[in-house]
């Protein structure tokens, strides 16, 4: 039912009175309309210290695109691809996140891979809007220490290139694939993601690392698991963050300790110390051998079948 100032509204144009004033009045009852939050009552959509936690019908996507096209925002996003990982999975990666990522924004691909002349081989679609800039890493023995340097790696490439050309910076796993809109009613401060296999878990199942002798210490203290498959927010606080798992790490390595999940441990400790101001729900990179759920109207990113006795390979 309308409410009654708009029905009042309506019969001053009846009456041929009061015209301007009733346009006004439809301008800002849009403005409303569009920045209402929709509400779900089937699954939490706030964190206890109110940061929201995004699903499908909490949030009016013109209304957010509006709002940061008007600033021309500029998004970063960083990939790693290394040995098997870039024949398997980037060009899927980064074709479809050319269709899905921040759509109708400017987006800068950071790339790294460990042979940089297959990157020519891709079949990339042009945008005016997309840039790719290359960069070639080590490739190390182990798939685990690929995980964690990249932390260090991120670091370094906002401090030289990323403060100076975007806004806001994503940092994905390359195994995985957009397939449905991932815009920005996911930008914030600092953002996490909500892991598909634990978001309906109750806490003591959570597989924080429980050695204290690891910087990544955590037991059951946290809020939620968080997923490093995807995490973001603005260039400073994606800095601080992988600055801080990089010490993690580095601390580790000096007593000869590794944490139970490498990177994404330190990151779950960080975000259980420093709050995140926006939580993705796991639309956001969903696992499709985890079945089908009622709370799981729309995939978002989808994990690419996992062929770890191939991809791992050295």
């Amino acid at each position: 039912m309308a409410p009654r100032w708009l029905s009042y509204g309506k019969f001053l144009l009846t009456k041929h009175k009061c015209i301007p004033l009733l346009l006004t009045i439809i301008i800002i009852y849009s403005v409303v309309d569009l920045a209402f939050l929709r509400s779900r009552t089937d699954v939490q959509t706030c964190t206890n210290w109110k940061a929201p936690i995004i699903w499908d019908g909490t949030f009016n996507p013109t209304y957010y695109d509006a709002i940061y096209k008007k600033q021309n925002v500029v998004i970063g996003l960083t990939v790693f691809a290394v040995g098997k990982y870039l024949d398997m999975y980037l060009e899927s990666f980064l074709v479809s996140a050319d269709e899905h990522f921040m759509p109708g924004l400017s987006v800068i691909y950071y790339v790294f891979v460990d042979e940089l002349p297959k990157l020519d081989s891709l079949r990339l679609r042009p945008n005016v809007r997309r840039k790719l800039k290359k960069f070639q890493v080590d490739r190390h023995k182990r798939w685990q220490d690929i995980s964690m340097f990249r932390m260090k790696t991120i670091s370094r490439l906002i401090e030289d290139h990323v403060k100076h050309e975007a806004d806001y910076v994503f940092c994905f796993d390359v195994d995985q694939r957009f397939q449905g809109r991932f815009g920005t009613e996911a930008l914030s401060e600092s953002v996490a993601l909500l892991h598909a296999w634990f978001y309906r878990r109750p806490k003591f199942m959570y597989t924080y690392d429980h050695n204290p002798l690891s910087a990544a210490y955590l037991d059951a203290e946290g809020d939620f698991y968080y997923h490093a498959a995807v995490f973001g927010g603005t260039w400073q606080s994606v800095k601080n963050l992988t600055e801080s798992c990089d010490r993690g790490v580095m601390q580790d390595k000096q007593k000869n300790v590794e944490a139970l999940w490498h990177d994404e441990s330190h990151l779950n400790k960080y975000f259980w110390l420093h709050k995140p101001t926006k939580l993705l729900s796991p639309e956001y990179c969903w696992d499709s051998k985890i079945g089908w759920r009622r709370d799981i109207r729309v995939v978002r990113l989808l994990w690419a079948e996992k062929q770890y006795d191939i991809s791992r390979q050295n």
